[in-house]
Parts: structure tokens; C-alpha cells; sequence
């Protein structure tokens, strides 16, 4: 068995959990969601998007275009557009985001947290984006300023992830830590409390007159 199937089993494991329990939501809270057929399968999309972060390539297009299409057609004999593609991501989007968080690790006693830039576009192109106009922000990193959102995550020693959140580029890094902290309280509630790892956490929390 290779990586690419080994994602795929786990990821696949977890769709048909997860898609029964988000399609009963959608009905009962009322929300209207327009599920058009695709050839592709929920479990493949996601597998092709976590694949494409191991791959190395810097851009989801030419990893798509250059390489799926043309090395893994037999691993995916129903592959779309790459138009297409970008559509099926974005439906995707509640499972991945799911699915990310029941692959968080457990706390180890020792926990780093710390805070990145996600940019969207060049700072001389501000003026005209329109893909995050009104979500995206102007924030300032250690590497200058920067435009779009901004990544907030906890990790312990062994570099698993215990809690992740996005916000706009001008939060200040020590605004989300204590939701970050609460997101890991309910992940260790159902287990043997760390105390060192909460410690530290109330710790850093009181630093900052959080």
C-alpha cells in the first residue's frame, strides 16, 4: 500500500461517516444546498487536496493540470475539469474542515503556539482582488506587510496539532488564544487531563491579560 492509498482509505472511512450526519443537518437546520452529481467522489477530491500539500508543487493548478491528470488518471479514471475541480473543492470544504479536526493529536505535556500569514495576493495587486475583497485584510507579519488572513496554531512537541483557526490579517496574534485554548480543554475533557499542558496554556492566556 502507497501513501495515496493509505489517504485515501482514511479519508474515505471518514466521508461515510461524516456525509450521512451533514446531509441530516442540512435538513434540519433549513438550509438550502444545491448537491449537483459529480463523477468524482467526496473521498477522491479530498484525497487529490491533501496529496497536492505532500507534493511540493506551489500551485494547485499545475499540480492538477501537469500532474494529476497525467500520472494518476488510473488511480482516477473520472477525473474533471480543472474549473470543475475548483467547484468540488469548495463543496468539500465542511468535510475537509471536519475531517482536520478529528486528525488532531493529543496533548504530550509541552504545547508551542504561533501564528503565520496566509497571503492572497501581491501587496502591489490590493486594489484590484476580488476573490476575498471584504474578507481579507491588511495585516503586518515579521516578514513586512502582507494582505489577506492570518493562521493561529497550537502544536505539541511532537508536531501534531491540538488547535487551528483563521483570521483576518490585522487580529492581533494574541486575540484567538483563548479560543484556541478552549478548543483544546474540549479535546481533553473526555481524556486524562495534562495539567502541564493546560498549565502552560493558562500561563501564556495570563502573559497577555487574556
Amino acid at each position: 500500500m502507497n501513501n495515496l492509498d493509505a489517504i485515501y482509505l482514511d479519508v474515505d472511512d471518514f466521508c461515510l461517516l461524516f456525509e450521512p450526519q451533514w446531509l441530516k443537518h442540512l435538513i434540519e437546520s433549513g438550509e438550502k444546498q444545491r448537491i449537483k452529481p459529480s463523477r468524482l467522489s467526496s473521498s477522491e477530491v479530498m484525497t487529490i487536496l491533501i496529496a497536492f500539500h505532500q507534493s511540493g508543487y506551489r500551485d494547485f493548478k499545475t499540480y492538477y493540470t501537469k500532474f494529476v491528470c497525467q500520472y494518476w488518471r488510473h488511480y482516477f479514471p473520472d477525473l474533471v475539469s480543472y474549473t470543475r475541480m475548483l467547484k468540488l473543492l469548495q463543496a468539500t470544504l465542511p468535510a475537509l474542515c471536519s475531517y482536520l479536526k478529528q486528525r488532531f493529536d493529543k496533548p504530550t505535556g509541552i504545547a508551542f503556539i504561533d501564528s503565520t500569514s496566509l497571503k492572497v495576493c501581491h501587496n502591489m495587486r490590493i486594489p484590484r482582488h476580488q476573490v476575498f475583497a471584504g474578507e481579507a485584510k491588511r495585516g503586518k507579519g515579521t516578514m513586512g506587510w502582507f494582505y489577506g488572513f492570518k493562521l493561529h496554531l497550537i502544536m505539541n512537541d511532537e508536531g501534531g496539532l491540538l488547535a487551528v483557526k483563521v483570521t483576518a490579517g490585522n487580529v492581533d496574534d494574541r486575540q484567538p488564544v483563548l479560543l484556541l485554548f478552549i478548543d483544546c480543554i474540549n479535546f481533553v475533557q473526555t481524556r486524562p487531563p495534562p495539567f502541564k499542558f493546560i498549565y502552560k496554556l493558562v500561563c501564556y492566556a495570563t502573559f497577555f491579560n487574556i
